[in-house]
Order: structure tokens, then sequence, then C-alpha cells
């Protein structure tokens, strides 16, 4: 249990671990409301570089983002700056708050992974596994997926 920013974060050694290892396959970065926060407070105490980060503050809709029901804007306010992040690239999104719309309409695409996590258990090991077992690739057959 970390103290951090006045919140109470538990984080073990081992997820660095995944972390990095997830790093070999994948683009890591920040997708977090902690935005810069991340590479300040978390990173040092999982041992990881500083990651580029998504923007979510002062995001400003574009007309071409996808429409966010009514019911899904806290859940869902992540989802048009991470697709403008990803910029078509195959992608995995983890996080314990994504609307379940969201994760079932990925579900039949290969170029995306939405894996909720429950937030009192945390990223397990399982989810590592699933990562690494079958990453996004790029849905018209491009080389460089996973990424």
């Amino acid at each position: 249990a970390h103290e951090v920013l006045g919140f109470r974060v538990l984080l073990s050694p081992v997820h660095g671990q995944w972390l990095a290892e997830l790093g070999q396959v994948y683009e890591l970065c920040w997708a977090t409301t902690w935005e810069q926060d991340a590479n300040t407070h978390l990173a040092p105490l999982l041992g990881l570089p500083p990651l580029p980060v998504v923007r979510f503050a002062g995001y400003r809709p574009q007309p071409e983002d996808p429409r966010v029901r009514l019911m899904e804007l806290l859940s869902g306010a992540k989802w048009a700056p991470l697709l403008r992040y990803a910029g078509g690239r195959p992608f995995a999104w983890v996080d314990d708050v994504m609307p379940f719309r969201l994760v079932r309409n990925s579900l039949l695409r290969r170029d995306r992974l939405l894996l909720p996590i429950d937030p009192e258990a945390g990223l397990e090991r399982h989810h590592v596994d699933r990562l690494l077992v079958r990453p996004p690739r790029a849905r018209w057959g491009r080389v460089g997926a996973g990424r």
C-alpha cells in the first residue's frame, strides 16, 4: 500500500515485472486520469521508465469521435481520446472502468482488446497471459500488429 496524492494505492512489485513483460509485445502508455502524475508517482514504484501519456483533461470532442451514450458519459469518457491516440493502430485497453457495451462490441474485432479489470482484485497474471497469448493485430493484414 502506498499513499499517493492523497489516495491509497495498492501496487505489487510483480506488477512492474508484468508490465515490463507486456512492453516486449506492446507499446505501453498511461491511459489514466492520473495522466503525467502516473510517471511521477506510479512508474518509480513499479520500476518503470516514464511512458507516453494519453491526455484526457481538456480533451475537446471532435466531429468524427464515436458517440458515447448519455448513461456512459463517465465510464466512456476515455474512449474517444484512446481511439485518437491509437490512430488506427491495433491496441489493448486495460482499465477498471469501461462501458460493457464497448467491451462487448470489441469482442469480434481483431484490432482491439478491451480488458476490464476488477478494481478490488487489480491486475492479475491471467490478464497478462491473455494479453500475451493473442495481442490485437491489424484488421486488414498490415504488418506490425500488436503495438
